[in-house]
């Protein structure tokens, strides 16, 4: 195989170009990076001149926020990721201001930045940092961001007057733990911490991992006999489990088999892959462990059970239609999954929709609980400002017209709000109008309207038929649509 050496003088012409073309595109794009950094900067500092002017006592987080939030309706974001931006934004501007130039000159690019900035993050001397600064840009100029970051961590170190233990102490602060939902119904569960305690839980998990892989206890008679009588989910898996086990045995070669088979008594391999036993075996661990070096007297943590939200489709239920059930009002998920979960729900709440329009009509329940609640959920399934997607259960039901000023607690008055904007209503320029039919009208500082509707609800909506479309038989027969997420 020769690549590119049997190409002609032209080609290899048209790849230089190209390639001198795709650099000036990068440089460019880290110019403009670098002035919105600077916009974003701005931005912060203005809302902080406000508050200052003011005498406010949150020291600006307020006037940020109302900002933030005129940023993010204009560019249809969350105004918590806008917010975020500025913070950053102003971090890189105003510690690291050489390393801002340098990417505005196309010198260097985001990403170098952000390496050079997060290694010497610690360094609070300005001196320091700009000694620090100066040295790494000329290095970055000529490096990959990878290798950057790890000369970066060394060069910050000679510079660093506080020892690796007042650092920790700081970096501990930062701990934290958050979701990401990525597609197909499944979602990612992220964790920073010490890394003595992350790689302490890692490794215990591979070690579990492991021996399940090599070996299962011997099962007795009695253990057995309570299996037979579980429930139909645990059957499934057993049958699903079994199936593998015929599939690899016919994939083995002749010379291949086992000398024995996995029978009563004998140990037998677990077919799962050692990353998927060790998300398993966290979920467990999660779902049902105790939290032994945190639990109250009683037991009051460990007593604390995770709960979601389920919406599904009564047609996805009854196994006539495929459309996704949905988790917490915004994640898809499958239909045997939303099946199982129903099957072990202890009440539901039915929500009921036109079968043409699929806007909602009324929300009930066979046990009795509070009706206007359950219909508010169900109409919103998130906070109600514009680009905020925080479900129901983080939020605060709002009277958008103060009750204590004559504003009613009916369906027409009351919306989901999470707390940030709840504060952002009642403590900055915002305002917001009901239209009715669940649609809101948000006026930014600037004197800028957002409109805000309800999101479509999760259902199977029916269309009448073309009157010249022939080939069904009966009377009345409808196609189904149902609504994109």
């Amino acid at each position: 195989m020769t690549a590119l050496a049997d190409a002609t003088l032209e080609q290899v012409d048209a790849l230089a170009a190209l390639t001198e073309t795709l650099v000036e595109v990068e440089r460019t794009i880290s110019r403009l990076q670098a002035a919105r950094d600077g916009i974003l900067a701005v931005g912060s500092r203005l809302a902080l001149q406000v508050a200052e002017q003011a005498e406010h006592p949150d020291h600006g987080e307020m006037s940020a926020r109302t900002v933030a939030a005129e940023f993010a309706a204009a560019l249809r974001i969350s105004d918590r990721t806008v917010q975020r931006r500025m913070a950053d934004a102003t971090w890189l501007v105003e510690r690291f201001p050489l390393v801002w130039e340098a990417q505005g000159e196309g010198r260097i690019s985001a990403a170098h930045a952000r390496v050079v900035c997060e290694a010497g993050e610690h360094l609070d001397d300005a001196a320091s940092r700009a000694a620090y600064s100066a040295q790494m840009i000329a290095f970055a100029e000529t490096e990959a961001p990878s290798g950057v970051a790890r000369m970066a961590r060394r060069v910050a170190e000679r510079f660093q007057p506080r020892s690796i233990d007042e650092r920790h102490r700081d970096a501990r602060k930062k701990r934290s733990l958050w979701v990401k939902d990525v597609g197909d119904g499944m979602s990612q569960l992220g964790m920073l911490g010490p890394s003595a305690l992350v790689h302490g839980a890692f490794d215990r998990l591979t070690q579990m991992a492991r021996s399940m892989q090599q070996h299962e206890p011997e099962q007795q008679p009695q253990q057995e006999q309570e299996q037979e009588q579980g429930q139909e989910q645990e059957q499934e898996q057993e049958q699903e489990q079994e199936a593998r086990e015929r599939v690899q045995k016919q994939e083995q070669r002749p010379g291949q088999e086992r000398e024995q088979q996995p029978g009563r008594g004998q140990a037998h391999a677990d077919p799962r892959t050692l990353a998927q036993l060790r998300a398993d075996l966290a979920f467990d661990l999660l779902l049902t462990g105790a939290p032994l070096g945190h639990d109250r007297p009683g037991g009051s943590l460990a007593a604390i059970r995770g709960s979601v939200s389920i919406t599904v489709p009564v047609t996805t239920l009854m196994g006539v239609d495929t459309t996704p059930a949905e988790l917490n009002g915004r994640v898809p998920i499958d239909p045997v999954t939303a099946r199982r979960l129903a099957g072990a729900a202890s009440g539901w709440d039915r929500v009921l929709t036109h079968p043409v329009t699929g806007a909602l009509l009324a929300v009930d329940r066979y046990r009795p609980g509070p009706d206007l609640r359950r219909h508010l959920r169900a109409r919103d399934q998130r906070c109600r400002f514009p680009t905020c997607g925080y479900p129901p259960a983080d939020c605060d039901i709002d009277h958008h017209h103060d009750a204590a000023l004559g504003g009613v607690t009916a369906e027409s008055n009351l919306g989901h709000l999470c707390r940030r904007h709840h504060m952002l209503k009642h403590h900055s320029p915002w305002t917001v109008e009901p239209m009715g039919d669940g649609v809101y009208a948000w006026t930014s500082p600037s004197g800028t309207t957002y409109i805000d509707r309800a999101p479509r609800q999760n259902t199977v909506t029916f269309a009448e038929e073309d009157e010249g479309r022939e080939g069904r038989e009966g009377v009345g027969a409808g196609v189904i649509t149902a609504p994109p997420f």
